[in-house]
């Protein structure tokens, strides 16, 4: 829609960001409904409704089904229609807690959603009858993220399988709650700050309030890396070719600047000449950059649809989630290298490594480190 226009996003009235696969809904709802107040099919008496009170109308209409509990209730009865259980997962998590670590399960969710869903999605999976319970040390349900970052709420028990509670200070190993806050969980648990590593899939409402307020160390799940690392490595021919023609034409475009440069020192009447220059009188500089135009022009009419092309395998509107352009990251992923120390598209990736890995940062690369490694080839060659 935008093409190559700057977009403002600080006049953020304007703008509403999607930042979670429930905004997918949300999105596609309020789409829908656009089409519907378009040919004038909305009913009356919903009232007269401009795009932004439509697209309120259909977020208040979504966050009532959330909090009256008939989506919930759909989704519990026919589970199977819309989870789809990673077997890995919960093996992955064993490994963690095999290895000594705390495992703590921190959801937004009530009691009775979470444990049918956990039900539906680990308990098969584990080995000698264990359940989902088994595998964390303490289970937090209805937190209130990104409020449980920052704030320190109440605490119950919950104390029966219809999620009847009772009010308490301090959670217990294998004690199931409601409520509370992170630094409770820290004084339960007796870790703080870089002790804990904290998983989760909303950059905003969860990996960075625990990185800002508690300096928790982050994992991001960020699944749409799947399809983006699969497209990335069906298109890399094609990148490769379309770097050599950026390439050629940066040569080409470098000999063009020098040859204009030595004719606007002549023009000056000044002596100094340019190494491509030196020997050409001005009509032959003149012809020479005629020349360095047309096969400028040329590569341009090669690169030009290639970067149209570039990232359509993963998305044919935007391109890539994580970079902006060729060359460029996007907003989102300069705020994941911000907030989040280790990214992954699924928790159970970490089974492919011990439980007992330590993941380094790698290095980050900065403008002027290709002229030193320029630099040390250059040394190199001259010693060999």
């Amino acid at each position: 829609m935008y093409g190559r226009e700057l977009v403002d996003l600080r006049k953020e009235s304007r703008w509403e960001f999607l930042n979670t696969l429930f905004s997918v809904s949300e999105a596609v709802a309020y789409m829908q409904m656009v089409d519907r107040l378009d040919d004038g099919t909305i009913p009356a008496e919903l009232g007269p409704l401009d795009y932004k009170g439509l697209y309120k109308a259909v977020g208040k209409a979504l966050f009532w089904a959330h909090v009256e509990g008939r989506l919930k209730s759909e989704i519990m009865s026919k589970p199977e229609q819309f989870v789809e259980p990673d077997p890995e997962l919960p093996l992955a998590l064993l490994d963690q807690k095999e290895a000594g670590k705390k495992l703590v399960l921190i959801t937004n969710s009530d009691f009775l959603y979470t444990d049918k869903m956990m039900r539906h999605s680990f308990n098969r999976f584990l080995p000698n009858d264990m359940g989902w319970r088994d595998l964390f040390d303490i289970v937090i349900v209805s937190a209130r993220k990104p409020e449980f970052f920052q704030t320190s709420s109440p605490m119950y028990e919950v104390v029966t399988g219809e999620g009847l509670m009772r009010p308490c200070f301090k959670a217990q190993p294998g004690g199931l709650y409601s409520g509370g806050s992170a630094q409770m969980v820290e004084n339960s648990l007796g870790i703080h700050g870089d002790e804990i590593l904290y998983v989760g899939d909303h950059i905003y409402t969860d990996v960075s309030q625990s990185k800002l307020h508690l300096r928790w160390r982050t994992a991001l799940i960020c699944r749409e890396l799947e399809e983006e690392y699969n497209a990335l490595i069906n298109c890399r021919s094609d990148r490769e070719s379309l770097i050599e023609l950026i390439n050629q034409k940066e040569v080409v475009g470098d000999l063009f600047n020098q040859l204009r440069l030595a004719l606007q020192r002549r023009s000056k009447d000044r002596p100094a000449q340019t190494l491509a220059a030196t020997n050409m009188d001005d009509e032959d500089l003149t012809e020479s950059m005629q020349k360095l135009l047309i096969v400028m022009q040329r590569l341009d009419e090669k690169i030009a649809p290639m970067l149209e092309a570039d990232g359509e395998l993963f998305n044919s509107r935007w391109g890539f989630l994580s970079r902006a352009g060729l060359w460029d990251k996007s907003h989102l992923m300069r705020q994941i290298e911000k907030y989040a120390d280790i990214y992954t598209s699924r928790v159970s990736n970490f089974l492919y490594y011990t439980p007992f890995m330590y993941f380094r940062s790698q290095e980050q690369n900065l403008a002027h480190d290709s002229y030193a490694h320029y630099c040390s080839q250059i040394n190199n060659e001259a010693s060999s």
